[in-house]
């Protein structure tokens, strides 16, 4: 393995400049995970206290509230187009609930030791749960969710595991056992091992972009790690957490790194300069988790002592017109033109459709 490169060396790079609204604040029991509903203005959220919430984060009101378990419940997730909650317990139980109707659909032993994570397939009827049992499990619901598959190879903990949104037959995994290992669903041994942290992992994340094959990983050596997953190398490694790093995660649609610490701030990153751009403290002690969603500029954060969901930036698109009539706009980092001279005669008030050339990204924050 090669060594990791240390953190970016001094030179001027300009900052991003984006700014952060606060859209909700909430105090609650200690938070474990956060999930973001893609179509609902809903939060998930899942309590030691062994509760599932659902807030929504636009009325700022309570929905709905699941007793779950009597031990801390450390995921739960949304599975949307079934319309479902997934929660994972420290009872070794998985428990499937209806958030229409709030019904119990399932549930079931899924491990022999406490449940840290679980993920949801983008297409397929699949699950996969990771436990300190220090197995990885594949589950089924349309077979009335059968294990398909166990994942042996890590030798502590696992405390995270993660689809890759561009090859979703492949994931990774984070461990106390110091590594991170990429696997396939068809097979029980992993593909191969990243090694680098001193510490525990806990945490890891997959880039969603189309030009760089990167996973960014978060441990209790304090620092955050950038990987090649081709090249099997750590490109980067980012150093300012002054305590262990619980979460970390690519923004889907902003060139940022988001990490959180059990040093009770949230840090934002530029993912192409690896420059720290903002450290966020909103005063509720230590972060457990993060989520950011697609095509949204919402990211939503779990602490000791509440939540917090905020939005970087602007959702609508910057927008320049030149002289000669090319209009470009930037939507988060992505800059797109089109050439309203090429229209041809149109009544006034009549709606324009016209091609739009990709440009490429900004490394910069477009305003």
């Amino acid at each position: 393995f090669h060594l990791c490169p240390s953190s970016p060396q001094k030179q001027v790079k300009m900052p991003l400049r984006m700014e952060i609204k606060r859209l909700l604040s909430k105090g609650t029991d200690r938070v474990k995970s956060v999930d973001i509903h893609p179509t609902e203005t809903w939060l998930l959220v899942s309590l030691y206290n062994g509760q599932v919430h659902i807030w929504n984060y636009k009325t700022e009101s309570l929905v709905k509230s699941f007793e779950v378990s009597q031990q801390p419940v450390r995921c739960a997730k949304f599975i949307p187009r079934k319309q479902w909650i997934v929660a994972g317990a420290d009872d070794l139980a998985v428990r499937v609930y209806n958030y229409n109707t709030m019904a119990k659909v399932k549930t079931f032993e899924a491990h022999n030791d406490y449940i840290r994570f679980l993920a949801i397939h983008p297409t397929q009827p699949l699950m996969l749960s990771s436990s300190d049992d220090m197995t990885i499990r594949l589950w089924n619901w349309e077979k009335n969710w059968q294990c398909m598959q166990t994942y042996e190879g890590h030798n502590h903990f696992v405390m995270m595991v993660t689809f890759n949104p561009k090859d979703p037959n492949t994931f990774a995994s984070a461990s106390l056992d110091r590594t991170i290992k990429v696997w396939g669903l068809g097979t029980s041994t992993a593909h191969f091992t990243l090694e680098g942290h001193d510490q525990g992992v806990n945490c890891v994340d997959y880039y969603t972009g189309g030009d760089k094959p990167y996973i960014v990983s978060g441990a209790d050596d304090r620092l955050v790690k950038i990987w090649d997953y081709q090249n099997k190398t750590c490109v980067q490694t980012l150093d300012g957490h002054t305590h262990n790093v619980s979460v970390v995660a690519y923004h889907p649609s902003l060139p940022i790194i988001i990490s959180g610490s059990e040093d009770t701030t949230v840090r934002i990153w530029n993912a192409n300069t690896y420059r720290l751009e903002k450290s966020l403290n909103y005063g509720m002690d230590r972060v457990w988790a993060l989520t950011c969603l697609k095509g949204s500029n919402k990211v939503a954060i779990g602490y000791d002592n509440g939540l917090s969901l905020i939005k970087l930036g602007r959702e609508e698109p910057a927008v320049s017109m030149a002289n000669n009539g090319k209009i470009i706009w930037a939507k988060n980092n992505e800059i797109q033109q089109l050439d309203i001279k090429t229209a041809a005669e149109v009544t006034d008030g009549e709606r324009l459709a016209l091609p739009t050339k990709e440009v490429g990204t900004s490394e910069v924050f477009p305003r």
